[in-house]
């Protein structure tokens, strides 16, 4: 009887001991929390259900929150519930801390922009590395590395600018001085040639180059690609006046340009022929095309002469050439056998006559010397000065035969009555040119006239006081002062 008496003491003080432990721990757990975090809780727990929780509560919080429901809510009137999304109800409540420790909080309202790299290591985080995640990683760190290749590009293009200015820059001073010694050794080629001892030019003129002494340089240097030779001291003429114009060796655009529009190296002839030792005589020489050109744009041959036709039944020049001339009987007294042979036939041209250019004779010529004889040839290389020997020659050649060639009295009769008209039309237009003055003079005059009648008399006064101050400090004798 007593045994059963303590054991029921036993399991009754059992009981009351266990009972207040839990209301202990009830307090304890709840204590601070307001009845609309229950609400909350319980409404955002019944949205977000389908959800894993990676941590689960004890059942003893389920008892307890089922011993605590039935308590009044201290606050009568509770604020209403405020509504929280289901991201930051996922960031917060259901993420397991420990497991995703280091990921920054993310605000819902204002996202912030992760870099590539920690979206790697997020996902690293939740997901075992794989190959794909590899080239993933590549891909994504890959964005930062343009800037440096952008700068060095960038480098590369502002050297190679640089580069290509400073080759330009050297291969132009190389071409000047290269080409220009190339145009200087042309010319003294053919100044040793055709203009030293024993040669063409010092066995018909006595007197040779540009100066007075016998030690004067030959050639007259007026540009890189320009040389002169004078000669005088000869029967028939005054002098003689050759000029060089060669290729802008010098100049490296110049030199690229003549590669793609091929040009000559040239040499003309200025023979100027004394007044009494040169008859009426317009005629010219050169290939077809430009004998043509020739015949229509320069003044004396369009004036006095044309086209000459081939005469029948005697040897011609080669058919690349054209004659214009003012009668045939000029054309046929100029063009001799010992030039068709030497040079204008039709063998010796494809031989020797492949520096031809054009010859020009006329004692109407428009500049200021009237009676002249032009020739015009192609400079070959240095090295090929011989070539041009037979027409170096024509000069001499040409200089003694117009000198003693005559008209016969009809084709004089014809050359004179072209003259005087042509001296009747030169004053006309004379006329007409001075005319054309004077009226332009009585039209500006007139303006004046017209202008001062619309001025005041005042500004009429004032500008007659002008004009003569203007012509008394003109009368004025100028005094020049010296100091001592």
């Amino acid at each position: 009887m007593r045994k059963t008496i303590l054991v029921i003491l036993f399991l009754s003080l059992l009981t009351i001991i266990t009972t207040t432990h839990h209301h202990v721990l009830a307090d304890s757990h709840f204590e601070g929390f307001d009845a609309e975090d229950d609400v909350v809780e319980d409404h955002d727990s019944f949205e977000l259900t389908h959800l894993p929780i990676t941590q689960s509560e004890s059942p003893l919080t389920k008892t307890e929150d089922t011993q605590i429901s039935p308590d009044t809510d201290p606050n009568p009137n509770p604020d209403p519930p405020i509504p929280k999304s289901a991201s930051t109800t996922t960031s917060f409540d259901y993420w397991d801390e420990d497991e995703f420790e280091g990921i920054p909080t993310v605000d819902s309202q204002t996202p912030p922009l992760e870099s590539p790299e920690i979206t790697e290591s997020a996902t690293n985080n939740n997901h075992p590395p794989t190959p794909d995640d590899s080239k993933t990683k590549t891909t994504t760190t890959t964005p930062s590395s343009p800037e440096p290749q952008s700068g060095a590009v960038s480098k590369k293009q502002s050297f190679t600018i640089e580069i290509i200015c400073g080759t330009f820059l050297v291969i132009f001073v190389i071409n000047y001085f290269t080409g220009k010694k190339e145009n200087e050794n042309i010319a003294l080629a053919w100044a040793a040639k055709f203009a030293t001892k024993d040669a063409i030019f010092e066995k018909n003129f006595s007197l040779l180059g540009v100066g007075e002494g016998e030690d004067s340089p030959l050639l007259l240097k007026e540009g890189q690609n320009v040389f002169k030779f004078y000669a005088s001291g000869r029967r028939y003429c005054q002098g003689l006046l050759a000029t060089m114009e060669l290729k802008s060796r010098h100049d490296l655009i110049s030199r690229i340009y003549s590669l793609i529009v091929p040009c000559k190296d040239e040499i003309s002839f200025e023979v100027y022929m004394n007044d009494d030792a040169m008859d009426h005589v317009v005629f010219a020489l050169a290939r077809k095309k430009l004998a043509k050109g020739m015949q229509k744009e320069v003044r004396d041959l369009q004036r006095f002469a044309g086209l000459v036709s081939p005469p029948s039944g005697r040897k011609w020049v080669d058919e690349q050439l054209g004659v214009v001339s003012e009668s045939k009987e000029v054309a046929g007294d100029l063009i001799t056998e010992t030039v068709l042979d030497q040079i204008f036939g039709d063998k010796a041209f494809e031989k020797y006559g492949k520096g031809f250019i054009s010859m020009h004779f006329s004692d109407q010529h428009p500049s200021t010397h009237r009676k002249m004889l032009l020739f015009k040839f192609a400079l070959p290389d240095a090295n090929n000065m011989p070539d041009m020997t037979r027409l170096v020659a024509l000069i001499p050649y040409y200089i003694d035969l117009i000198g003693r060639y005559k008209l016969s009295s009809q084709a004089r009769s014809k050359t004179e009555a072209a003259r005087s008209k042509a001296a009747q039309e030169a004053y006309k237009e004379l006329q007409n040119a001075r005319q054309e003055a004077s009226q332009r003079k009585k039209a500006d005059r007139k303006k004046i006239e017209e202008a001062d009648a619309k001025l005041s008399a005042e500004a009429i006064r004032k500008r007659e006081a002008k004009e003569r101050a203007r012509q008394m400090k003109k009368a004025m004798p100028k005094v020049k002062m010296t100091r001592h």
